[in-house]
């Protein structure tokens, strides 16, 4: 079974991918945009997001240029790669399975 912090580590990178798939954005309005779509469930804090967007970006799965934010600020402007997107995809379907197992046992009688 997967350590908490390997969990915790591959939803972040599920949700960001998936954010991203949406169209590009920069840091600040990744974290945002995550918030906005859970109902302000999830938040996602600088210290995790950042390191998170880096090592997404080591492994190809997404690509970043400057840019520049609504408020005029010079930022660095992300988006998903075709890997990125395949990763997307397959965590997707592996997320999915997992959390329809857990449903399973959850709702046993």
């Amino acid at each position: 079974m997967s350590s908490r912090s390997d969990l915790q580590q591959g939803t972040l990178d599920l949700l960001i991918l998936r954010t991203l798939a949406l169209g590009p954005l920069h840091g600040w309005a990744i974290s945002r945009r995550i918030r906005q779509l859970s109902d302000d469930v999830l938040q996602v804090q600088q210290g995790s997001l950042y390191p998170a967007l880096y090592r997404l970006r080591d492994q190809g799965l997404v690509r970043s240029r400057s840019g520049t934010s609504e408020e005029g600020r010079r930022v660095r402007i992300y988006h998903l790669t075709d890997s990125g997107q395949r990763r997307l995809d397959e965590a997707t379907e592996s997320w999915r399975a997992l959390t329809a197992a857990i449903d399973a046992v959850l709702s046993a009688t």
